[in-house]
Formats: structure tokens, sequence, C-alpha cells
């Protein structure tokens, strides 16, 4: 038994077998951020309805999802961003090279492993990810940010605090740091 919701546990065991798979061609792993890893990291508490994805090579990706059985969406009124899979309820989209335009030390992307026997795949980390959610909210374009970002801050009671701090300044300008978590 596992604490995601099963469509999320779906997705997330076709992402580490793409994963896998692209870096067994020599290329880096994609790295899951947005609303899919704060789905990870709070154990379903949010739920998501896509898995977003950074990888610096786009289309060696791409070409690894198509061999995985993903589609484009195609017709009127579809977006084409994204990717879908006739056996996943969720979409993946690739949405840039890097996470949160490359203020990430690659040193603080954890790995997960053991999800499938010799698979792993990287997420963005809690902190980063919780000072993307309060960038979001200061922009005030996603008020409700600010609740995920909580909800993580609590669920993670190990968090490296002065790193979250400096990342939750960075992300919303100097507007908001720990205190207000």
């Amino acid at each position: 038994m596992t604490v995601w919701r099963a469509p999320f546990e779906a997705a997330l065991l076709m992402f580490a077998a793409v994963s896998e798979a692209l870096r067994a061609t020599g290329q880096p792993r994609p790295i899951l951020v947005g609303g899919a890893a704060v789905e990870y990291w709070s154990g379903s508490a949010v739920a998501t309805g896509d898995f977003d994805l950074c990888s610096p090579v786009q289309s060696e990706l791409e070409a690894v999802m198509r061999d995985h059985g993903f589609v484009r969406p195609s017709g009127a009124g579809v977006a084409t961003r994204g990717w879908i899979h006739p056996e996943l309820a969720l979409g993946f989209e690739i949405v840039g090279s890097v996470p949160l335009d490359g203020l990430v030390d690659r040193n603080r992307i954890p790995l997960i492993e053991n999800i499938l026997p010799d698979a792993t795949f990287a997420i963005l980390g809690v902190e980063d990810l919780i000072a993307d959610r309060m960038g979001q909210y200061a922009s005030g374009t996603a008020p409700d940010r600010i609740e995920q970002a909580r909800l993580l801050f609590h669920l993670h009671p190990d968090l490296d605090r002065d790193y979250l701090e400096r990342r939750v300044r960075e992300e919303s300008s100097g507007d908001y740091g720990v205190g207000d978590l």
C-alpha cells in the first residue's frame, strides 16, 4: 500500500520508467516539478491533473515518451504542448529545460529510488517547491499556493530552514520568508 492515490501512482510509475529509459541513453533524467511534485511530497493531500517535467533534452525525452506509448492530442480545441498515455488519467507536459529558471542547485534535486526495481527519478526538492509556491502566491496569480507551501512546510519538519529562507525570499522578491509559513 502506498500513500498516493491510484491514478497518481500509475503515472508516477510510468514517469520512473521513462526517466530510467532516458538515462539509459546517456541523457539526464527529466525532473518532476509543479503540482505533481507537490502531490508526491504531500502524499496526495494535494492532487494534480498533470505531470510537469523539465529536461534539457526535450526531443530525446519526447522520443522516449513515444516509445512508452505517449501521444500528443490533436484536433480542434486541443492544446498540443502536452502528452497523454492511454493507460493514464494524468497528462504530461515538458515545461522547461531547467527547474525554476535555473535557480535550483543541481545538488538539491533528490533522486527517488525503489519505486520500480532499478528505476530512479528526479524531483524538485521540498524547499525549492515551497519557494516556488510562495513565489506564485507573491505574484498574485495563484492565491491558493500559500496553502500548498504551508502544508509542505508542516509535513516536512526536517527542512533546511536557512536554504528555505533564502529561496522563499528569492522567489517572492523579498516579500515573504519562512515566518510566513
